[in-house]
């Protein structure tokens, strides 16, 4: 099937995002752990995503947790050394499709501040024809409304789509809106599927 525009995750497509193993690496597996359990950071976050402020909603949980307050800012203070590296192989795939014309687009769970911040270290971000961010949209995958918006706003048909996330419920909900969907386990992996689908060439795809 004809594919019109790609679509790119950012968090563990583009960039690794893990914070369980940069907590393991600062303050050790048992601590990370206990912090987890007791404190939902993952929802902490998703409420940044939504559209939250990104300091004030870290340090003001932080501060209901006085036990973890240090760890808990670290969210913010470190945010750089979370969200890292750069799927280089990635970058390069995407460059490579725009310049062989084909426009790409991002849709990504991401908060304001936090995608302002990444924006300085990764100018990657700035390479996409259009940009589909959570934050500023009020709206996240997988729920219906941030898929509906995308469609209503590039006008590229929905079966021309296709849609490279790490996550199967973000696929699932865009494969029910007709997409065309890869689930991004390795770049590796999402070459040989833009090759397959005739948008580069294996040169192109070459790290």
């Amino acid at each position: 099937m004809t594919v019109d525009a790609v679509i790119f995750d950012i968090g563990n497509v583009l960039i690794e995002w893990q914070p369980e193993r940069f907590y393991d690496a600062r303050i050790g597996v048992a601590r990370r752990q206990k912090m987890f359990a007791t404190v939902d950071l993952h929802e902490m976050n998703d409420q940044i995503d939504r559209g939250a402020a990104f300091k004030e909603t870290i340090y003001e949980t932080a501060d209901q947790f006085p036990e973890f307050r240090a760890e808990i800012r670290m969210w913010f203070d470190n945010w750089h050394e979370m969200a890292s590296p750069e799927i280089e192989h990635s970058s390069v795939l995407l460059r490579a499709l725009r310049k062989n014309g084909v426009p790409v687009f991002a849709l990504s769970n991401f908060g304001v501040g936090s995608f302002e911040y990444a924006e300085t270290i990764y100018p990657v971000l700035s390479e996409f024809d259009r940009r589909y961010i959570s934050g500023y949209m009020k709206a996240v995958k997988p729920h219906l409304p941030i898929y509906q918006m995308l469609e209503k706003d590039c006008g590229v048909a929905p079966d021309r789509l296709l849609f490279a996330d790490d996550r199967q419920e973000n696929l699932d909900a865009a494969r029910a809106r007709g997409w065309q969907t890869h689930l991004f386990t390795d770049a590796n992996g999402w070459a040989n599927r833009l090759v397959a689908e005739g948008l580069l060439s294996e040169k192109q795809t070459e790290s």
